[in-house]
């Protein structure tokens, strides 16, 4: 290592590489005017950190500064953070590669098959819209 006036130039061979981790978010959705059903919003997101514990710090000051207020249909809703639920490393980006996987047991395989495909054409034209407008 040398010092030049107050730069440090460090030999590449001493950085660490920084890795990509998948975190799990997990907020609570208050509703601030009633009793109403408990809400979780679970939130996959991408951390950039060269070690696991620090991906772990930047998921919660991440989820920290994420949360909100806002005004929905006239009613007051809060994004309270509760905290980092999972992490795991990438390891690559590829297409195809899998980067999360759960397993579900539902009590009627039929009523949660017509689910996902309800959500699925849902999310679909979600993202066509979300599309259109970008180009519009």
């Amino acid at each position: 290592m040398r010092v030049l006036g107050s730069l440090i130039l460090v030999p590449a061979t001493n950085l660490q590489t920084m890795n990509w981790y998948l975190a799990k978010l997990v907020f609570q959705i208050l509703r601030k005017d009633s009793n109403g059903v408990p809400q979780f919003d679970e939130q996959l997101r991408l951390i950039h950190a060269d070690e696991v514990g620090w991906a772990v710090e930047k998921a919660w000051v991440v989820g920290w500064l994420e949360q909100i207020e806002v005004e929905q249909k006239g009613f007051l809703l809060e994004w309270r953070f509760v905290g980092v639920a999972d992490i795991c490393k990438v390891d690559a980006f590829e297409d195809g590669a899998q980067i999360s996987a759960s397993r579900i047991e539902p009590a009627d395989a039929h009523k949660y098959m017509e689910m996902l495909k309800c959500n699925s054409t849902k999310s679909l034209n979600l993202v066509r819209q979300t599309e259109n407008l970008r180009m519009s």
